[in-house]
C-alpha cells in the first residue's frame, strides 16, 4: 500500500477488502517548541547525501489503485507497464523537471502478473514479470537515466512466502546460506499484509540476502528504494511486525553497494520509533494511503484531510536527511483527482510547508492548466526545498488554522487554512507568530505583495481553503511572556484532576487526570488591559483530544489539540481568549470527554 501500494489496499477497510489480486497472490505502525521559536531537531546522525531536501517526482501507485475510467483496462492494478512508465518518464522529463522533479518511482507489482502472481530468480529475489516489463528493470532505469531523472523501484518488507520455496531457495553470493537460513524456523509473518515471513537477522545469511537484493538493484542502476508495510506500523504492532531490523539491513546493504540510493520506509509508521526511521532511512510515511481506491485518485475526506491531523506530531522529526513523507500529491489532473480547486491548492499547500517529498501520481501527460501551475509555482517549491524548517501548526487543530515556521533570514511562512465544509475566515495573529506590530505581507501563491499589516492577517476562506504567505515583519518586536505553571498550588483542580511528574515539562510537574468533568483553574493571570489575548497553551497527548477554554467563567470554547506524539512530548496550541484588566481566571475543562494533560500557559503581556 503505497503504504499500501503493496497491499493494495487501503487502512480504511483493511483496506477495501483483501485487494482482488492481492488475495488471490498472497494467500498460497525537550517539548516541541513554538512556530516562532522552533529549532528543527530532526536531522538524522547520517550524511544527508540522499535526502539533503525533500525529494520531487512522481510515483506510479495513484494511477494503479485508482478505478477512474481508462486507467486499469486490463483489470486491477494493471496500469503498470514498461509503456506507461515510459510515457511518465518522458512527460515529466518535458513538463516538471525544471522545476525539480526527477524521480520515477516504480511502485508495488513489477514483479507480478495481472493475477498478481510473482516471479522471483533462482535466489528468492523479485524479478520483473515479463509481461509487464518485458525488457526487465535496469532498460527501464537506463531509460530513465537518460532523460536526467532518478528511477525508483519499491519492495515489500520480508521474505515474500512465494520466495521461500520450501527453505531450498540458494542466496547470491552466500555460499551454503539458503532461504531456510534467513527466516524463524516456525515461518512467523511479517508486514502490513502478513504477505512475507520475517527475516531472522541473527544469522548472518539474512543480512546476505539483503545485501543480494541491494546489490541487484545497484547493478540495475535504481536511486530510491520504497520499503513498504514496515512496522511497528502499517496497520501492525508487536514483535512479529517490528521491522527496524530490516531497516538498518537495508541501509547497511546499500552502503556497501558504494550507490547513493534512497530508502524510504513506508506507512504509518509509528511514531514512537521516530529514532529509528531517522537512523536508518531517508524518509519515512507517517499516514495511510492519500488514494481512495475509488473512482478518481483521491478524494478530501479518503483521506487527504487526514494529515492536518497527523502531521502536528511529527513536524519535529523532519530535517535535512529524513522527512516526513505525506504520499503522493494528486493535485494535477482536474476531475481526475477528485477534488475542488480549493482543495487541490490546500493539499499543496500543506505539503509544501510540511517539507514532505512533493511527488505526484497524476498523469503527467494531461496536466490541466490550473494543475500545473500548482505544481510549477516556483516560490511555493522554494517553501519547501529552501532551507527553511517545516511549519508547526500554532493554533488549536480546529477547522480553521494557522501554521508557520521562522526562517532562518526572520521571515515567517504562514498558511492559513479553513478545513470546514463551509466558508469562514482565518486570522494569524502576530503575537501567536511570536512577534508585535507591522510586518509586509507576500502572496505565494498567487506572487502578490499584499502591503503591510499591523497585528494580524485575516483571510475569508471558501471551504476547505488556504493562504500562503511570506510575513516579513516591520520593526516588530519579540512578544514578552508570563508563563503561568499548571501545578502552581495558586491554582484551583477539580474532579479528576491531579498533579504528577512530567521530565518533559517546564518546572518537571503536569496537572493530568482531566477526564470526564475534571478541570484545571488557572488564578490570577494578570494582563494590563481588556483585550482579546493570544494564550499559549503547553500539553502533552498520546492522540487527539479536545478541552473547553474559558476566562472568568464566561461562555466556553472547545478546541481540539493534537496528538503531540506521546504522553512524554510536550507541544504548544495557541488560543485567543478575551481577558478583562487585571486579575482573571483561565479554566480548561475537559467537559464529558478526554483531555490533554497541561504543563503551563504563557500569556502576553499585551493584547
Amino acid at each position: 500500500m503505497r503504504s499500501s501500494s503493496y497491499s493494495v489496499l487501503p487502512a480504511r477497510a483493511l483496506r477495501a477488502a483483501a485487494v482482488l489480486a492481492l488475495a488471490a497472490g498472497l494467500a498460497t505502525t525537550a517539548p516541541a517548541t513554538h512556530a516562532a521559536t522552533a529549532a528543527v531537531t530532526g536531522t538524522a546522525a547520517k550524511a544527508p547525501a540522499t535526502a539533503a531536501k525533500p525529494y520531487m517526482g512522481w510515483s506510479s501507485w495513484s494511477m494503479q489503485s485508482s478505478k477512474y475510467p481508462g486507467l486499469n483496462p486490463d483489470g486491477d492494478y494493471s496500469y503498470l507497464t514498461e509503456a506507461n512508465v515510459l510515457k511518465q518518464t518522458d512527460a515529466l522529463a518535458a513538463k516538471l523537471k525544471k522545476y525539480g522533479y526527477e524521480y520515477v518511482n516504480i511502485d508495488a507489482g513489477w514483479w507480478r502478473d495481472r493475477t498478481w502472481k510473482p516471479e522471483f530468480d533462482r535466489y528468492a529475489r523479485q524479478k520483473a514479470d515479463p509481461a509487464r516489463f518485458p525488457r526487465g528493470m535496469k532498460p527501464v532505469a537506463d531509460h530513465i537515466h537518460a532523460k536526467g531523472l532518478k528511477a525508483g523501484i519499491y519492495l515489500p518488507v520480508g521474505l515474500e512466502k512465494e520466495a521461500y520455496r520450501n527453505g531450498t531457495s540458494p542466496i547470491w553470493d552466500a555460499e551454503g546460506c539458503t532461504t531456510a537460513d534467513i527466516v524463524y524456523d516456525d515461518l512467523r509473518t511479517t508486514n502490513g499484509w502478513d504477505s512475507a515471513y520475517k527475516i531472522d537477522f541473527s544469522d548472518p545469511c539474512a543480512q546476505k540476502y539483503v545485501d543480494s537484493q541491494a546489490r541487484m538493484f545497484a547493478d540495475w542502476g535504481y536511486d530510491f528504494l520504497k520499503l513498504d508495510g514496515v512496522g511497528p506500523g502499517s496497520s501492525k504492532s508487536g514483535e512479529n511486525y517490528d521491522n527496524v531490523a530490516d531497516v538498518a539491513a537495508w541501509q547497511k546493504a546499500i552502503a556497501a553497494t558504494g550507490r547513493p540510493i534512497h530508502l524510504e520506509v513506508s506507512w504509518s509508521l509509528d511514531i514512537a520509533h521516530a529514532a529509528d526511521w531517522k537512523k536508518y532511512s531517508d524518509g519515512w510515511r507517517i499516514d495511510t494511503d492519500v488514494e481512495c481506491y475509488c473512482n478518481t485518485l483521491v478524494s478530501w475526506e479518503n483521506s487527504v484531510d487526514d494529515r492536518w491531523a497527523d502531521l502536528p506530531a511529527w513536524t519535529r522529526h523532519a530535517g535535512p536527511g529524513g522527512w516526513n513523507d505525506l504520499d503522493a500529491l494528486n493535485v494535477g489532473n482536474g476531475q481526475m483527482d477528485g477534488l475542488t480547486k480549493a482543495e487541490r491548492q490546500s493539499y499543496a499547500t500543506l505539503w509544501a510547508i510540511a517539507k514532505s517529498p512533493l511527488y505526484t501520481g497524476d498523469d503527467l501527460t494531461r496536466l490541466d492548466s490550473y494543475g500545473l501551475s500548482l505544481l510549477t509555482n516556483k516560490e511555493v517549491i522554494a517553501v519547501n526545498q529552501g532551507d527553511t524548517p517545516p511549519a508547526d501548526l500554532v493554533t488549536a487543530s480546529d477547522p480553521q488554522q494557522v501554521w508557520a515556521a521562522k526562517n532562518p533570514d526572520g521571515t515567517y511562512t504562514v498558511a492559513l487554512f479553513n478545513l470546514a465544509d463551509g466558508p469562514a475566515a482565518v486570522t494569524a495573529d502576530f503575537p501567536a507568530l511570536g512577534f508585535s506590530g507591522k510586518a509586509a505581507v507576500r502572496d505565494l501563491w498567487n506572487h502578490e505583495n499584499l502591503g503591510t499589516h499591523r497585528h494580524k492577517i485575516t483571510q475569508a476562506l471558501p471551504a476547505h481553503g488556504s493562504r500562503l504567505f511570506t510575513v516579513t515583519p516591520e520593526g516588530a518586536s519579540a512578544v514578552p511572556l508570563t508563563g503561568y505553571e499548571a501545578e502552581s498550588g495558586g491554582n484551583t483542580l477539580a474532579g479528576s484532576a491531579s498533579v504528577g511528574d512530567c521530565s518533559a515539562c517546564s518546572d518537571g510537574r503536569k496537572v493530568g487526570n482531566l477526564y470526564l468533568g475534571g478541570k484545571l483553574t488557572f488564578n490570577d493571570v494578570v494582563v494590563p488591559e481588556a483585550g482579546t489575548y493570544q494564550v499559549r497553551i503547553s500539553y502533552l497527548s498520546g492522540d487527539p483530544r479536545a478541552a473547553s477554554v474559558s476566562a472568568n467563567g464566561g461562555g466556553a470554547v472547545r478546541h481540539t489539540f493534537a496528538s503531540t506524539g506521546g504522553w512524554g512530548t510536550v507541544s504548544t496550541a495557541t488560543v485567543s481568549v478575551q481577558l478583562k484588566a487585571g486579575a482573571n481566571t483561565l479554566t480548561i475543562d475537559s467537559g464529558s470527554d478526554y483531555a490533554p494533560d497541561i504543563d503551563r500557559i504563557d500569556v502576553p503581556r499585551s493584547s
